[in-house]
């Protein structure tokens, strides 16, 4: 077990180093003069010099590197071009009402997913199965097919310009979360219920649960203590990969209902030109990334020894 933790921590570490390195030749890969781009054609030579000189682009690369690479492990990410604020000052504004989100949303995802999931498994068993699969199977793919933006104006026309009863965008209190946390939680919640579907009916047809069948256990009890415990490790693997992709989702759905997130903070970054603002989210929205498969994995080391055997 220490081994497998060990191993994990060497793995996160090499990682992060990886994804600060990236963002830090984010900048430096864009074409042309960064600081010149985000200042515009106006702005005078001195201008531009002064901001190189701000930001160290002046300096030797590897100077720079060690200088970014100090500055972030205490929190700082530089100044914003555009704003003239810390960029830490723009990600603490917005940090919290994207994981918010995220955090709503996915639990609306399991809420649907292990329910759908386990009815599905359920089924599937006997004659029903030649109907339920194909009707599962079709009704899920589309479900998760529809764009979130697509899914996001039906709700808006349903709940809030033919039936205002939801505002349709900002974040004025828990209603404002309804929206944009269900248009992003509908096709992940759909594939989290498929795989555990698909799980839960291999573990249905092993023999231990014809033996507790046997003995005349409710399916609830079934269900509770032999299905779910066994799906769990397949269902945190795959739900951490959909809530990492949620963190993703949120640029577009944040932007679509001017949400007060991170993900709208991105965007106008990169209309902006401000490469600072988008080189810090970007690092952020990393870094949460691999925490979550980090806490993932960890879990999952507990729950199941024997992926301690596997890595």
């Amino acid at each position: 077990m220490l081994g497998r933790v060990g191993r994990l921590l060497v793995r996160f570490v090499v990682s992060l180093w990886a994804l600060v390195t990236l963002t830090f030749l984010m900048i430096q890969l864009v074409p042309g003069d960064p600081v010149r781009a985000a200042l515009g054609m106006s702005a005078t030579q001195e201008d531009v010099q002064r901001m190189r000189h701000q930001l160290h682009l002046d300096d030797p690369l590897l100077v720079q590197y060690w200088s970014y690479l100090k500055s972030i492990s205490t929190g700082d990410f530089g100044e914003s071009i555009s704003r003239r604020i810390p960029v830490s000052q723009i990600i603490d504004a917005g940090l919290w009402n994207t994981v918010s989100l995220v955090l709503v949303a996915f639990a609306i995802a399991v809420v649907v997913a292990v329910p759908l999931g386990s009815l599905g498994a359920a089924a599937s068993q006997g004659r029903s199965r030649r109907i339920v699969d194909p009707a599962f199977t079709g009704a899920t793919t589309i479900g998760a097919s529809i764009p979130e933006v697509v899914l996001g104006v039906g709700l808006v026309y349903l709940f809030a310009v033919s039936n205002p009863w939801l505002p349709i965008a900002g974040k004025s209190g828990p209603e404002s979360y309804v929206i944009p946390a269900v248009s992003l939680s509908l096709a992940p919640a759909l594939m989290l219920a498929r795989v555990l579907r698909s799980e839960g009916r291999s573990v249905l047809s092993m023999e231990y649960i014809r033996t507790a069948r046997a003995k005349r256990l409710s399916g609830v009890r079934i269900h509770g203590r032999h299905v779910l415990p066994n799906v769990m490790p397949t269902g945190l693997t795959v739900g951490a990969l959909l809530l990492g992709g949620m963190l993703a989702g949120t640029v577009l759905i944040e932007t679509v209902y001017s949400w007060p997130g991170l993900g709208i903070a991105f965007v106008e970054g990169i209309q902006a030109k401000d490469y600072p603002v988008v080189q810090g989210i970007a690092l952020v929205y990393g870094s949460m990334v691999l925490l979550l498969n980090l806490g993932v994995d960890l879990v999952l080391a507990v729950l199941d020894p024997r992926t301690t055997r596997r890595t």
